[in-house]
């Protein structure tokens, strides 16, 4: 009887403390979103990658490899959206980085708000808030839980980058004002900058780091992942004889400004830099309540870079080696301020990129630009001999059509008549695989895999009633374009790196699809809070061990 009794007692507690250990949560959470990583940059330089940085999150963490968008359009702000709500553009209303409202025909940036003011410099650089966005983010569920003594804090060089990840019921997002060389805010969060963000804006670091030059981080003939230095392909900056190293930011910062540390990868160290700063400060991950805090950064210089250069220079290659060694530091610093095995670390990406299609079609494949804008005009000539009537169209962007809804209406113009006439035009340009009218589904004879990601990328509200669906490897671009850039279905825009480490995370590897809308509820999971209010993914339980 009494040994009865105690394995019933022992049982008991046994249950007890299960119950317990699943309300436990990490003392910190950090969300880093490495603005147009491609999932193969995890691979491609590691060979000259150390053991601290991404080789530590591949070797301590949980890698998803078949991480896919399961949306378009590929953009910053949808991407920092879906991967903190769990939702899509049809759903979280953030339909790209800039959309047009189809009901007044006003152009919208995706964090504008007018209704508040600029925190710590001038101008309407700080008129930003989430305002825009529909659906609640998990830092916005942890708040939720946790009767808001949770603290979460977003930063980003972008304003998208800082503000959107940290969500509704953010403490403080953050974002750099080249103009004034601020990390400013807004008055959605605030009246007046912390001290310590005015302690740091006085060390005028990102002025520091340019002075300092850009030169490769190891001699520039080991740099065997990219193509020669100087090649057509890559952007220059007004002053610049050519492209190549060592970029002279010490001079073009004369010219430039400190707009110039975007696109450095001095600009990521700052970045981090600056959310180092907010840990101590903040006390991030050491909260008196013993609640989680959050701490969103995106690092925003990867994607100027980028853009700038193309996949295949030697700047790209720098900048991913600099990131490397940034990484090893921070995850450094959260282990002695943190400790490890006391935090959650995720990485990730709010898109990839495309090569050059240029680059690409001289190695003798298959490519081109879409030049919207010059469709754009085409067509509105088209359309006025057809109708009469010009600027049926307000604009061509996002891969979209937007129509000008309120002439047509006013004009009594068959609005189907005008939309087929678009779709006959479109179909015939060269690049361009599918016109889809968005609100006759019926006519999408496209791949299933295409279909579900125009269907979640359209937003009623905000996206064009017409979708362009280019060819593998054209996109939106001027002929003789440099740099990259994305923003289409295609897997070198939407296939991304998602590796998360620490607290709760078991080690391991995945090759099984998982996708972005996945990230969000796997930490509400984590942190056994409710998932977004707009969440269509699902857990991905292998990261949990489950």
């Amino acid at each position: 009887m009494k040994n009865r009794i105690f394995a019933t007692l022992l049982t008991f507690i046994c249950a007890v403390t299960t119950l317990f250990a699943q309300v436990e949560r990490p003392k910190l959470v950090v969300g880093l979103v490495v603005d147009q990583m491609r999932y193969d940059y995890l691979y491609r330089f590691a060979d000259r990658y150390g053991d601290d940085g991404f080789k530590r999150l591949l070797r301590e963490g949980f890698s998803c490899e078949n991480t896919i968008i399961p949306y378009i359009p590929t953009y910053t702000a949808i991407g920092h959206s879906t991967i903190y709500t769990g939702s899509v553009p049809s759903i979280h209303g953030i339909a790209g980085n800039d959309w047009i409202i189809q009901a007044t025909g006003q152009a919208m940036y995706c964090t504008q708000d007018d209704s508040v003011k600029t925190v710590g410099a001038s101008g309407k650089v700080g008129q930003q808030s989430p305002k825009n966005l529909l659906a609640s983010t998990i830092t916005d569920e942890l708040k939720l839980a946790t009767n808001f003594q949770s603290k979460v804090i977003g930063i980003a060089i972008k304003d998208r980058g800082g503000i959107l990840p940290a969500g509704h019921f953010a403490d403080a997002a953050y974002w750099f004002d080249s103009k004034s060389g601020n990390w400013v805010s807004s008055t959605y969060y605030m009246q007046k900058l912390p001290d310590w963000v005015n302690k740091f804006n006085k060390l005028k670091l990102a002025e520091k780091y340019l002075k300092q030059d850009w030169n490769t981080l190891y001699p520039i003939e080991t740099y065997k992942n990219s193509i020669q230095d100087d090649n057509e392909y890559e952007g220059k900056w007004a002053g610049e004889k050519s492209p190549t190293f060592p970029r002279k930011t010490s001079e073009l910062m004369k010219d430039i400004g400190l707009e110039l540390i975007k696109t450095t990868p001095q600009g990521n160290t700052f970045t981090l830099d600056f959310a180092k700063a907010a840990i101590e400060a903040e006390k991030l991950g050491n909260n008196p309540t013993g609640h989680t805090d959050f701490l969103c950064i995106s690092l925003s210089s990867t994607d100027y870079v980028g853009h700038r250069y193309s996949l295949s220079a030697v700047e790209i290659e720098d900048t991913y080696l600099r990131l490397d060694r940034d990484i090893a530091d921070l995850l450094n610093y959260l282990d002695k301020t943190i400790g490890k095995g006391n935090y959650t670390f995720f990485l990730t990406a709010d898109h990839a990129a495309s090569y050059n299609p240029r680059y690409y079609t001289d190695q003798k494949g298959n490519g081109g630009y879409l030049f919207l804008r010059q469709i754009q005009r085409e067509l509105n000539d088209e359309l006025t001999k057809k109708f009469g009537h010009k600027d049926l169209i307000r604009r061509v962007f996002n891969y979209q059509v937007h129509l000008n809804h309120s002439l047509i209406d006013s004009l009594n113009l068959d609005e189907q008549a005008v939309k087929n006439f678009i779709i006959k035009f479109l179909k015939k340009q060269e690049g361009i695989a599918y016109v889809v009218d968005m609100e006759s589904g019926g006519n999408m004879v496209i791949p299933a895999p295409l279909r579900e990601k125009i269907i979640n990328g359209y937003n009623r509200k905000n996206s064009g009633v017409i979708q362009i669906i280019g060819e593998p490897q054209w996109y939106n671009g001027t002929p003789r374009a440099t740099g990259t850039s994305h923003g289409v279905w295609s897997p070198y825009d939407s296939h991304i790196p998602l590796v998360f480490m620490g607290w709760g995370v078991k080690p391991g590897v995945s090759n099984k699809e998982v996708h972005s809308t996945d990230i969000a509820p796997t930490l509400a999971s984590l942190l056994h809070v409710m998932e977004p209010n707009g969440n269509i993914g699902r857990p991905i339980v292998e990261v949990l061990g489950q």
